[in-house]
């Protein structure tokens, strides 16, 4: 292993590891980070890197340092409604309120905790030690990633007009591997994601009299049954697709045949033409089946949508030598997409150019060889030990950052 020619204090560490623990304490939901926003933009100015706010909640600062390549990091910050059982003495005991006013626990469960830590650390470093760099480092604070909302906030409130463009854009996520270790994927690295609400309409009835109604229940399930055929009889066996109906409701009583049922759809896969073909036939299946019923025809809403997350094959080969270099070869993995999604890739998606997003392990070997469940994300007793996931998490940063900017 080499050493990076700026090196993580001991001082700069325990910061480090205090704000982590703030940041879990003291979540807030998607589009709502307003004091995690104010932290962290108070934060950057008190280093002397300019800011400006982006997309409601978003935070952008640009270091300069002489003429160089533009750099682009994304941290992600936002929190899930979950109530947290980690039993950790910084566990949150926070509470929001979702977009239709229902007040909820807050939780940290994804871990952009440590994403905000990891990269506020880096740009302290960075704005601490100019005479080992040269060029523009962009670092984009993105609130909203859970719900898809974030990194389009921010595009659409002018980001690369705002801001200088980068010939690159980074990121990173902590996930439930050994702490210690990071995982690249070349290519396809998450799954593109669509989110759909259907509702579906009938006529409803006594349930003593169902020869004056349409089920929309029978309607449903009929859909859904189809619908789990798309994977296993349409899409080729060699490319992922998952399909899956996740709430169903419908009535009120049991002898009402109800006139409508509503159910949610989720949708990942790693091919655009996939992703095409299985939206089609959602469409298609719902809509025949409501015609075979002789309903009316059901109304499909997009709740949301996340883009293709792809690692460009040549930036991702030069980072991970460099990763294997300061990490060591063995904490370097290559590794295989995952179903799960991210928004990050629309950041570079929009400017034309590559991106190279990874994973770092944020649990020990005790928790992964116990035997018993290991937490995930979005789990409520997922909690990232600070070390050392953190130093980890500031290392990979710096190595992807000073191997564009470096001197």
């Amino acid at each position: 292993m080499t050493d990076l020619p700026i090196a993580l204090t001991d001082e700069l560490r325990t910061k480090m590891h205090d704000l982590y623990y703030h940041l879990h304490a003291h979540p807030e939901l998607s589009m709502q980070e307003h004091k995690t926003a104010e932290l962290i933009q108070t934060s950057l100015v008190a280093l002397g890197i300019d800011t400006f706010v982006c997309g409601g909640t978003g935070v952008v600062g640009v270091l300069t340092n002489g003429e160089g390549p533009t750099v682009a990091f994304r941290a992600d910050s936002d929190g899930l409604p979950i109530a947290e059982d980690t039993g950790v003495d910084y566990a949150s005991a926070a509470t929001g309120h979702l977009d239709d006013g229902t007040e909820v626990p807050v939780m940290h469960g994804c871990g952009h905790d440590t994403h905000v830590a990891t990269l506020l650390t880096v740009a302290e470093l960075l704005a601490g030690a100019r005479e080992a760099w040269a060029g523009t480092i962009v670092f984009l604070f993105q609130p909203g990633e859970e719900t898809a909302a974030g990194a389009k906030a921010m595009v659409e409130d002018g980001l690369w007009d705002r801001a200088p463009k980068p010939e690159i854009v980074f990121g990173q996520h902590v996930g439930p591997m050994l702490a210690g270790t990071v995982h690249v994927t070349s290519g396809d690295a998450m799954a593109m994601a669509d989110s759909l609400k259907v509702t579906v309409y009938g006529q409803g009835s006594h349930g003593s009299q169902p020869q004056d109604s349409i089920d929309p229940i029978i309607q449903g399930v009929n859909m859904i049954n189809r619908i789990q055929t798309i994977v296993s009889r349409e899409v080729h066996p060699l490319k992922p697709a998952v399909v899956t109906v996740a709430t169903f409701h419908a009535g009120l009583k049991e002898n009402i045949i109800a006139d409508r049922a509503e159910f949610t759809i989720n949708v990942r896969t790693l091919d655009p033409e996939v992703r095409e073909q299985v939206n089609a036939a959602l469409r298609r299946i719902i809509y025949a089946e409501a015609a075979a019923s002789g309903a009316p025809k059901p109304l499909i809403e997009e709740l949301y949508t996340f883009p293709r997350n792809y690692n460009d094959p040549d930036a991702t080969a030069e980072l991970v030598a460099e990763l294997q270099k300061v990490l060591g070869e063995n904490n370097v993995t290559p590794s295989s997409p995952m179903m799960g999604s991210e928004d990050f890739g629309l950041l570079a998606e929009v400017i034309g150019v590559p991106s190279v997003f990874w994973m770092f392990g944020g649990h020990t070997a005790e928790t992964l060889e116990s035997g018993n469940p290991v937490p995930v994300n979005h789990s409520p007793y997922f909690a990232p030990v600070a070390e050392p996931t953190l130093s980890t998490g500031v290392q990979a940063a710096m190595t992807a950052i000073l191997s564009k900017v470096g001197i």
